[in-house]
């Protein structure tokens, strides 16, 4: 990690803070994880029985959605896939996720996104010239994944997110996954047409989802020893999972706006921050990961073919696409959005954990 991180803070020996929170969550789920996975399976399963599915559980094709789903089959849960098309989806990630599925007998929801919406709805944030043109992407998953629980009647969301692989993310980097409002203000300044069909949630609903409906998102990987390399060679061979080449592969415009706009236009390599999780997770060594970055994200060719692929799927123009990466950077504070409200509920949700309301490696 580096200074591309504008709050970055490092101490007297070079260590930096993200490394510092990550150890500390990475210790915390290692000390409560040898039986707690398996009373979270056990009351999934109870809760479960005479139902259809006992949880949902996200799915984008990727090692670690993929290698979830592998394990909960494992387990013995029944849960429903659950996958969001939102018009990005790789040849081979589609191949990916009807391959594996058939493989462990688990039934697919797919929710596919209204196209026009949504194009409308990149296109704004592009222009709004921020790094977090990918949320939209993540809060619709969220949102969808919420809604198909209540409509199963479950109250578990069994997730990819782990520690190991993500749990170095600034917020300077990317903001507002959760945040309703800031997406819509994004819209309301950017945006040509209305949003009449795009899944969201308030932050009020996430209290509600939270505290009255009591859902639950479980990441399993945060329970067990996840080996990123191990759970690509078992779900290869087992499984014939196909491999992307790189993290989030799984999605066209995802290796696209990750590997030409973050770095060009706001000097943000997200390598970065994934390789150094697995430098804490012990996965590779700092001088393998420094290795990797001196590489460019993307070859000239494919570079090239993204970005051509991209700026006509978007209905851009060379010029038009040429200014808005010519506009001047703006962070998520220059539009409304729910910080200072999360700020404020925060602190009530550290203290659900180490009451036990809420469990403490439960996502929320």
């Amino acid at each position: 990690m580096d200074t591309s991180d504008p709050d970055i803070e490092f101490d007297a020996q070079g260590i930096c803070n993200h490394c510092k929170t990550m150890v500390e969550r990475v210790s915390t789920a290692v000390q409560i994880r040898s039986d707690r996975l398996q009373s979270i399976v056990e009351q999934i399963r109870a809760e479960g029985r005479g139902k259809t599915y006992d949880c949902v559980l996200g799915i984008s094709g990727g090692v670690d959605s993929t290698y979830t789903a592998y394990l909960a089959k494992t387990l013995g849960l029944r849960p429903l896939a659950v996958h969001l098309d939102n018009g990005w989806n790789s040849e081979l990630a589609v191949k990916n996720i009807e391959h594996v599925l058939n493989k462990l007998s688990l039934d697919l929801y797919t929710h596919v996104l209204d196209w026009e919406e949504f194009r409308d709805l990149q296109v704004a944030f592009l222009r709004a010239s921020t790094p977090d043109a990918e949320i939209p992407t993540d809060h619709a998953i969220s949102a969808v994944l919420f809604r198909v629980a209540l409509q199963e009647g479950v109250r578990y969301i069994i997730a990819g997110t782990n520690l190991v692989t993500e749990g170095i993310l600034p917020k300077a980097w990317t903001y507002g996954v959760y945040d309703w409002r800031y997406i819509k203000g994004v819209h309301a300044r950017y945006g040509k047409m209305p949003l009449r069909t795009y899944p969201h949630f308030s932050v009020m609903d996430r209290i509600m989802n939270y505290f009255a409906r009591r859902l639950r998102v479980v990441c399993p990987l945060n329970y067990v020893t996840y080996n990123k390399s191990d759970a690509i060679l078992t779900l290869q061979n087992e499984l014939g999972w196909r491999k992307y080449g790189d993290k989030h592969g799984e999605s066209v415009y995802t290796k696209f706006f990750q590997g030409y706009i973050l770095p060009t236009k706001f000097s943000i390599d997200k390598r970065r921050a994934h390789l150094s999780a697995l430098i804490i997770s012990g996965q590779i060594t700092r001088e393998t990961a420094l290795e990797q970055l001196m590489s460019s994200p993307l070859t000239e060719k494919h570079e090239r073919e993204l970005r051509e692929y991209v700026i006509k799927k978007l209905e851009l123009t060379q010029e038009s696409f040429d200014d808005i990466m010519a506009l001047q950077r703006r962070s998520y504070k220059d539009y409304p959005n729910y910080e200072s409200i999360v700020a404020l509920i925060t602190p009530a949700i550290r203290i659900g954990k180490k009451m036990g309301i809420i469990p403490p490696t439960v996502g929320l």
